[in-house]
């Protein structure tokens, strides 16, 4: 069930029955020459919307813009400041708080947003001791771990990589850029924006997404909505 393609009566009906929601939140920044732009909140729309439609949760429109301030010396990034994100997963947990719902099911599809998140948890729970929030980070699942491993090795680094690009691809195979890549520099670190620039050229951290394909993404998806389904579902007994 998708908030953005219900009514206010669809939305009190769900209420009366479950008191949870899936909330997909991602970023808007570069993924080296060959990923989207929109990579990070593609992938934690994609599978937030499979884990709704395997537990019948509710999930909300995207949060499409995180915090991503060590990337805006590349073209086309948007990002909010840390204070500036912390008031708006705030003011979501807030709306939907009034209205009945108290347990907050965060799928993340950015590392930048981790602190961010848990510090905003933080204060939440200063404001509704009762509401409860979990963060799931899709691509940290074991099943999904694993499989990059498997699939990827030491080449699937830490942007920009080959699993995020691959769910992208599955997502929208339309829209996949295939070019040769050099080695990508090693992680060695994030500091300014303009140092990142400088380290990591073209955007990417050790990492090799011309090993992608929609083929992967498929495996990558369907592993993580079952995980996060569970997760999900083990969440609400809380």
């Amino acid at each position: 069930m998708q908030l953005a393609l219900s009514t206010w009566v669809d939305v009190q009906a769900y209420l009366d029955r479950a008191k949870g929601v899936i909330i997909p939140i991602g970023s808007t920044e570069q993924h080296g020459p060959t990923g989207l732009i929109g990579t990070d909140f593609i992938c934690a729309e994609t599978i937030a919307k499979g884990v709704g439609a395997e537990t019948g949760a509710l999930v909300t429109s995207t949060l499409t813009i995180g915090m991503a301030e060590h990337h805006t010396s590349f073209p086309g990034t948007i990002s909010l400041q840390p204070t500036t994100l912390i008031l708006v997963v705030r003011d979501v947990v807030r709306s939907l708080a009034i209205h009945g719902f108290t347990h907050f099911f965060w799928i993340n599809g950015h590392g930048g947003n981790i602190a961010i998140l848990r510090s905003a948890f933080t204060e939440i729970y200063q404001e509704f001791p009762h509401a409860r929030c979990r963060l799931a980070n899709w691509w940290m699942g074991k099943s999904i771990y694993q499989k990059v491993k498997e699939l990827y090795g030491e080449q699937e680094g830490a942007h920009a990589t080959p699993s995020e690009v691959a769910v992208t691809m599955y997502a929208y195979p339309h829209a996949v850029h295939h070019r040769e890549l050099d080695p990508a520099p090693p992680d060695t670190g994030i500091y300014s924006p303009q140092d990142f620039r400088q380290r990591y050229p073209d955007g990417r951290m050790g990492s090799n997404p011309s090993l992608a394909t929609p083929e992967h993404g498929a495996q990558l998806y369907q592993l993580a909505v079952t995980e996060l389904a569970h997760q999900y579902q083990t969440f609400l007994k809380e």
